[in-house]
């Protein structure tokens, strides 16, 4: 990476609880390829302030995580088609002071879809009501799903969700008669719910695709029943690695080739 200068170019994160995952990333690449910028991950208790900041200073661009995904909305200027169609935001480009917002989470998550092959005329069990499940309900809705259900116990979270999208929401898990099964909940990820399997046997062997939006760790217990059982997997590791290719795009009008992101995404991911 350059010497710190002052022609260097500087993005950054904005989350409740930072990690150091985008920083590796984009940082790894910025090295890699002699970009003249540095990634440094934030916390604010001031998004407000903070927006006002990357206008002021002249940030290149800013990832968003929870719980700023919308209410950074009405501080931005534009908003891509990925951004308006979940009302929500991870990434913001600054072009002299203009800044524009969208939905890398979604653009992933639908081009994941496409590069496996899902098909969308089969029935999906999706078990999750939060932000990262709105994205991934709207891409599912977006890449021609017209057949799924929202599994969530928080009943108005879950049921908005479902008929947002024209969906079906219950909160009692169903038989097993999915096709693609999916876990947008917190079960699996590293900590207390590490151990947890987000969907039981039967689901997992009647399942074509499964598909665990939890990327630390990558091999979730669902991950790795779907890969025993020789399901179709898609990992949150492809989905967090595919979104910062994308804001690494936009930042810099880089492309990158799938060999940087799968080396970028394994240093990103080392402890």
């Amino acid at each position: 990476m350059p010497i710190l200068n002052k022609d260097m170019q500087v993005c950054i994160s904005l989350a409740a609880r930072p990690s150091n995952i985008g920083t590796r990333f984009h940082n790894y690449l910025y090295d890699e390829l002699g970009l003249n910028f540095v990634y440094k991950a934030f916390t604010t208790s001031d998004l407000e302030g903070a927006v006002r900041g990357i206008r002021a200073l002249g940030f290149r661009g800013c990832s968003v995580s929870m719980p700023f995904k919308e209410a950074i909305i009405p501080l931005v200027d534009n908003l891509e088609p990925s951004a308006v169609a979940i009302e929500s935001v991870n990434t913001v480009v600054n072009e002299d002071g203009l800044l524009t917002a969208s939905n890398t989470d979604y653009e992933a998550v639908e081009q994941l879809l496409a590069e496996h092959a899902v098909d969308p005329a089969q029935r999906v069990l999706l078990r999750g009501s939060g932000g990262m499940a709105k994205a991934v309900v709207a891409a599912f809705r977006g890449a021609g799903f017209d057949d799924l259900t929202v599994l969530a116990r928080n009943a108005d979270a879950g049921r908005a969700l479902a008929e947002r999208y024209d969906y079906t929401w219950t909160a009692d898990e169903p038989r097993a008669e999915y096709d693609v099964i999916v876990n947008v909940t917190p079960l699996g990820m590293r900590g207390d719910h590490e151990t947890a399997l987000a969907f039981g046997e039967e689901h997992i062997e009647r399942a074509t695709t499964v598909f665990d939006v939890v990327a630390f760790p990558s091999e979730t217990p669902l991950v790795q029943a779907g890969r025993a059982a020789g399901k179709t997997l898609i990992t949150g590791a492809e989905v967090i690695a595919l979104q910062a290719a994308r804001q690494f795009e936009r930042y810099t009008g880089v492309t990158l080739t799938a060999d940087q992101v799968a080396r970028a995404s394994e240093f990103s991911r080392a402890e």
